[in-house]
């Protein structure tokens, strides 16, 4: 889990502002924006069991007064005459014309439907399948693992010798869905020396069965490839 305060920090000490992607931090726990001295706060509604197409944007208060619209429409106007217009205060004068109501509502929705549930209890049952999954990855030959072992969710590795969109095509037919390739990661790719990884990305529906289909999965993979 990346320190977003300590990120936060580095990028005021050189006059730049922060924008903290909570992509997968927002279902993994409680953030207290303020505290955390970021400048942006922001993650998308799928990630957190939602709908496509909607998300959340934090920022600053300040921040906000000081951004001009970045689009016109209606609502974010306040008055407009031939010699000038002044718009609105934010929020509404960054969203112009119609909202996207029904994603707000569905968002609402992941969101009461995770609180349900309960942050820790997701977190612990992604980190005990991330366990799981590492150790049954650990055990095969050509097999490298990334990253910590308490990864929030998630298991990157590579197969020596296979591309990993091979091996996700090969997981595709034993009906394992995984992503593969740089993960808009590819400073970091080139740091690892890696072309790509495979990744596999763990949910409050997953459960054993699914570490041990992509176990499986892995183990043809290997046969396949030789």
């Amino acid at each position: 889990m990346l320190d977003a305060k300590h990120a936060a920090e580095i990028a005021h000490s050189v006059g730049a502002c922060c924008c903290s992607t909570a992509a997968r931090r927002c279902r993994a726990c409680r953030s207290d924006v303020a505290a955390l001295d970021c400048d942006f706060y922001t993650f998308s509604g799928h990630k957190l069991y939602g709908p496509t197409g909607i998300g959340v944007l934090w920022a600053r208060s300040e921040i906000l007064d000081a951004m001009p619209p970045w689009q016109g429409g209606g609502a974010m106007i306040d008055k407009v005459t031939f010699e000038k217009t002044t718009y609105a205060p934010p929020p509404p004068a960054s969203s112009p014309e119609r909202r996207h109501v029904i994603g707000v509502i569905g968002l609402h929705a992941a969101i009461d439907y995770v609180d349900s549930i309960g942050l820790d209890a997701i977190a612990a049952h992604e980190a005990a399948l991330v366990r799981e999954t590492r150790a049954g990855l650990a055990g095969l030959n050509s097999v490298r693992l990334f990253g910590p072992e308490d990864s929030a969710g998630i298991v990157s590795f590579a197969i020596e010798g296979v591309h990993p969109h091979d091996i996700g095509t090969i997981l595709d037919e034993s009906r394992v869905a995984i992503r593969a390739g740089h993960h808009c990661a590819q400073p970091l790719m080139a740091y690892l020396g890696v072309d790509a990884t495979a990744r596999a990305s763990f949910g409050v529906y997953n459960g054993r069965r699914d570490v041990e289909a992509l176990l499986g999965g892995i183990e043809r993979v290997k046969r396949v490839f030789g």
